[in-house]
């Protein structure tokens, strides 16, 4: 079937993405040397702006933080905090949780949307985590990422969160969008722009700058409206209304 144009001649599923304004004229031609010190400027300016940005989801170990991660899929930080506490109570550990009855789960977990489903990926992760690492969450990608319900994003929060780890970057719907407004990747999907970002963006920083984008995603720099005027950072991106 062919595709509706509209006035502008973009398709109507290209309309249906993220909007991001063209750059501003003394962006459209930014060398690559001169995008890596605007991140500099840009971080710099963040951690001024967010001085406790830190991860927003409640957690005393790796395994409240992976299970309160995989919670957060379609549902707020705050709500899953809400969630949290009982669940914990009552399954304080990996083999607790293994042993767990899905009703019992879904009970627990309903506020969060999904819960079936996430009582799928909670029962998974848990069991596998006891069976394959004597009940131990592990610490790096390969077998994070092998675990029932647990992708790159989530590992990422794990490793970088609950082990302090710098080993990638964690691209949710806010850190693609600043991404892209800031011009810092031109990618639609996590992967690539993590890779842009990784690129950009000193090893040692890669876990606080997702803290920082989300903070500031959710304060200033909003879907589908950005609020320019009130940006710390609006002369520094191609795509300020400011």
């Amino acid at each position: 079937m062919k595709k509706r144009t509209t006035k502008a001649g973009t398709t109507r599923a290209a309309a249906g993405r993220r909007a991001v304004p063209r750059p501003k004229p003394g962006f459209a031609r930014e060398t690559a040397g001169a995008r890596r010190a605007r991140t500099t400027a840009l971080l710099q300016r963040l951690y001024a702006e967010y001085p406790s940005a830190q991860c927003s989801l409640a957690h005393r170990d790796p395994y409240e933080l992976l299970v309160a991660t995989i919670l957060s899929a379609q549902c707020t930080d705050e709500r899953v905090n809400q969630a949290t506490p009982a669940l914990f109570r009552q399954f304080p550990t990996v083999a607790d949780l293994a042993a767990a009855r899905p009703e019992e789960v879904e009970e627990l977990i309903r506020s969060t949307g999904f819960f079936r489903n996430k009582t799928r990926s909670l029962l998974g992760m848990a069991t596998a985590v006891a069976e394959r690492h004597a009940g131990e969450v592990p610490s790096d990608m390969a077998a994070l990422t092998a675990l029932p319900g647990v992708g790159r994003k989530t590992a990422n929060v794990v490793i970088g969160n609950a082990f302090r780890r710098n080993d990638g970057v964690v691209v949710d719907t806010h850190v693609a969008r600043l991404s892209q407004r800031l011009r810092l990747s031109r990618a639609e999907d996590p992967v690539s722009i993590e890779r842009d970002l990784m690129k950009l963006v000193p090893r040692e920083h890669w876990t606080m700058l997702a803290h920082l984008f989300i903070y500031h995603g959710r304060a200033v720099c909003r879907a589908p409206t950005p609020r320019c005027e009130a940006c710390t950072l609006s002369d520094l991106c191609p795509s300020s209304r400011g």
